[in-house]
């Protein structure tokens, strides 16, 4: 071998030993960053003996990757579905909880027994009637965390357009440096590293899948096949709803014109955040409003009044109402929200506890109590037994079509309580096969340091004895040149 090819030999790999360690150190610089692929500087040997870097190329993740997109949008729409139930079981904790609506039913009934043991005592009258206020209080209070639930969904939905259009419009500046990159023969690995990070970010707040085109161009659609990104983002609408009631209904998330969310979605999505947002404020939250609006109802009948005149008037509400007089023959979204105890009842606003043995309450024609016996029962015994009673029920509550008001209370608690453990348990599911697409995809493209620190060991050996020989032909060189002179 000449000193000049072994010279040019021993340069070319200290070059090409030179960009082998700058790469390993940007692994080592990004190990932390769970986006950050592990980078490989790929090597040839000419002809002539020497070594160059042709390129750098990324590990490639290939499906583990896609998997951990999938298993990222599934997770975060369980999350969301997750958080919540747990809001709504707030409202209950459990049948046996002196605040949920069974228990009170169970506390109305008891004071109800009392009363009509003791007809003539105004203070058992009264205790009835403060039963019935805490009871009418906690479906109040239980409607309100429904709403706000589903107000807090649908303004979480917004939330999650907006950076769904702030990512796609990120994706598209990266995405164009990768196109060219590719056309260029650039290095373009740290770049496909945040164009990743950014589908990563995606796949939280909406399911997504991607299709890759010549120079690594990159075709975005959402789970259901709505076309989110080609060469230009396209745009996704939503418009939030400023307050929510039981009569609302949310709007819907559109995806270049095509409902993907929300009521009439043609293209529903089926995972990530929004998925579970929608799910949460359009079916599970209004299926338990439901079920809170049918106690409502099966109360104002229990206790309603009936025409004693024979007159065959209407039966009106007693001691519990709602926005009228009105005994609802049927499921009336909210009425949960608007129950109360009957003002004619109320001793704070000027009514008679009494008047709940006596009947009366919608005037002369539905009084019970004709003669006026301090000891007359009968109607107090009639209500206890109205309380117990077996009533039907809209099946759209999910629950019996037929059972009394602390059953229907119970199933209620166990609806909740059962949705929230079968969320749990896929939530749990989720998140484990996040962790193993996560670790997996790490094992395979991440940056293990041992391998790099250990790698780096061997590339400053072969510098060394690049370095070596270099000087080794200089000194041949020096000797020849004082020989010749």
């Amino acid at each position: 071998m000449s000193l000049s090819l072994a010279f040019n030999t021993a340069q070319s790999a200290l070059a090409t030993t030179a960009t082998q360690l700058q790469v390993s150190s940007r692994n080592v610089a990004a190990a932390n960053d769970p986006s950050a692929a592990r980078k490989i500087a790929v090597t040839t040997t000419t002809p002539d003996g020497s070594t160059r870097v042709v390129s750098i190329t990324r590990a490639a993740g290939g499906q583990l990757f896609v998997r951990m997109l999938a298993a990222t949008a599934g997770t975060a729409a369980q999350q969301a579905v997750d958080e919540g139930l747990t809001t709504l079981r707030s409202t209950v904790d459990d049948s046996n909880t002196p605040t949920s609506p069974a228990a009170r039913i169970g506390v109305l009934a008891d004071a109800l027994s009392q009363a009509a043991n003791t007809p003539d005592d105004p203070t058992l009258a009264r205790q009835v009637v403060t039963g019935a206020q805490d009871l009418a209080g906690a479906l109040n209070s239980a409607t309100a965390t429904v709403q706000q639930a589903r107000g807090a969904a649908d303004s979480a939905i917004a939330s999650s357009v907006t950076q769904i259009n702030d990512l796609l419009r990120q994706f598209q500046v990266e995405n164009a440096a990768v196109v060219r990159g590719v056309s260029a023969g650039a290095d373009i690995t740290d770049t496909l590293d945040r164009r990743d990070a950014i589908l990563s970010q995606l796949s939280q707040e909406i399911g997504i899948s991607t299709v890759t085109r010549a120079n690594n161009d990159i075709m975005i659609y959402t789970d259901s096949g709505a076309t989110l990104f080609e060469t230009t983002p396209r745009a996704v609408t939503f418009l939030p709803t400023p307050v929510m009631d039981a009569t609302t209904r949310g709007g819907g998330v559109y995806v270049d014109g095509v409902a993907v969310a929300g009521p009439g979605a043609t293209m529903p999505v089926q995972s990530g955040r929004i998925a579970g947002l929608t799910q949460l404020r359009d079916q599970i939250a209004p299926s338990y409003q439901t079920q809170l609006d049918e106690m409502a109802r099966g109360l104002i009948t229990a206790f309603a009044e009936a025409d004693q005149s024979g007159a065959g008037g209407p039966a009106l509400a007693g001691l519990f109402t709602g926005t009228d007089a009105a005994v609802p023959d049927g499921l009336t979204s909210g009425l949960a929200g608007w129950l109360r105890v009957n003002a004619a009842l109320d001793p704070a606003q000027g009514g008679d506890p009494m008047r709940l043995r006596d009947g009366g309450i919608n005037g002369a024609a539905y009084l019970y109590n004709t003669s006026g016996t301090a000891s007359f029962s009968g109607r107090l015994a009639e209500l206890g037994t109205a309380l117990g009673a077996q009533q039907s029920f809209d099946g759209a509550s999910g629950l019996p079509a037929a059972a009394s008001l602390d059953q229907l209370a119970t199933a209620s608690v166990s609806w909740l309580e059962g949705a929230r453990k079968a969320s749990a348990v896929r939530l749990d599911s989720e998140q484990a096969v996040l962790t193993k697409a996560t670790t997996a995809l790490s094992a395979g493209a991440g940056v293990n340091l041992d391998q790099e620190y250990a790698a780096q060991l061997e590339l400053e050996r072969s510098y060394q004895a690049s370095s070596k020989l270099i000087g080794v032909v200089g000194q041949l060189y020096d000797s020849l040149f004082a020989a010749i002179g």
